[in-house]
């Protein structure tokens, strides 16, 4: 049995099978294992998909190659942002050093919004924050007098603090517009409520397949010696 147990691992097969099992793991593992330690109930990577936090560089903020500032310190359209949970009273709303939060639309909660906090209000005990696009009105670190996120239809006093998932602690450049790109293709091939991520990643684990031992097992075979049989006298 453990001779056997030696000769299958020495497969190559079978070893590919298991780091390509492996990857897998270390990959969704990573992404749920991140929820836990940032203390998120939505994933804790999300893609920026409007120019509303971007102040321009001398271009529209759509143009990632022009103004899409690795070292920014407000966001662009294209990048994606790490979320940490949060308590609300902990939050940092000493603009323009306050916090940027990640919330529920007030007026679709099915939306999600990346503001910066502008002021925050309590009312009997719940805290109502004020948010605005630093891209939008006046800029960002300037005063804001207007262009304040219209949530006054329902929400006179900001953003409830039951409707915030957490605030953005890092930023990373153009990798976001893989995401953007997927998500005009779901929209395109009208796939709404379908998970274009996925398939792609059962994608990307097949390439991996093919390209580990598909090919280099395929290159073995053509490079083998052909046998022929020898003629006895």
């Amino acid at each position: 049995m453990l001779a056997r147990t030696k000769k299958l691992w020495r497969n190559e097969t079978v070893q590919t099978v298991i780091v390509i099992a492996l990857i897998a793991i270390v990959i969704f593992g990573f992404w749920f294992g991140s929820q836990i330690v940032l203390n998120t109930k939505i994933p804790p990577a999300l893609a920026v998909i409007s120019g509303s936090m971007c102040i321009p560089y001398g271009g529209a903020c759509d143009d990632w190659l022009i103004v899409n500032h690795p070292l920014a310190r407000t966001l662009h359209k294209g990048d994606i942002v790490l979320i940490q949970g949060v308590d609300p009273k902990d939050l940092k709303t000493n603009y323009p050093d306050s916090d940027i939060i990640v919330f529920h639309n007030p007026n679709d909660p099915t939306e999600l919004i990346v503001h910066r906090i502008i002021a925050v209000t309590e009312v009997n005990g719940s805290l109502y924050f004020s948010t605005k696009g630093d891209g939008n009105g006046n800029k960002w670190p300037e005063t804001p007098q207007y262009s304040l996120d219209p949530w006054d239809t329902n929400y006179p006093q900001g953003v409830p603090q039951n409707l915030i998932e957490g605030k953005v602690i890092m930023r990373i450049p153009w990798i976001g517009w893989v995401a953007i790109k997927m998500q005009e293709l779901q929209k395109d091939l009208n796939l709404q409520g379908f998970n274009i991520a996925l398939p792609i990643i059962i994608v990307l684990i097949l390439v991996l397949i093919i390209a580990e031992f598909v090919i280099p097992l395929l290159k073995r075979r053509k490079n083998q010696p052909v046998q022929t049989p020898s003629m006895e006298t």
